[in-house]
């Protein structure tokens, strides 16, 4: 896979983790029925969201290096 496509890939899947984050901490954190499900869904939405720096940090590696002729 070229590494243009790859720094597009990993584009969209940093804001699928931060779009994923806020669905998950409605969905669970901010409606649950107790305090332990709330807790639980905010915890899992934070999890989610701390994976979309990772992305957008490989996405930009890839960029680069595409740029310099890796394609």
């Amino acid at each position: 896979m070229p590494n243009r496509s790859l720094a597009q890939l990993f584009t969209i899947a940093g804001a699928a983790s931060i779009l994923g984050s806020i669905a998950i901490w409605a969905s669970q954190g901010g409606r649950g029925h107790s305090a332990e499900d709330r807790a639980h869904g905010e915890r899992f939405g934070i999890f989610v969201g701390l994976w979309a720096p990772t992305f957008f940090i490989l996405a930009n590696r890839y960029n680069t290096n595409a740029q310099h002729g890796g394609e």
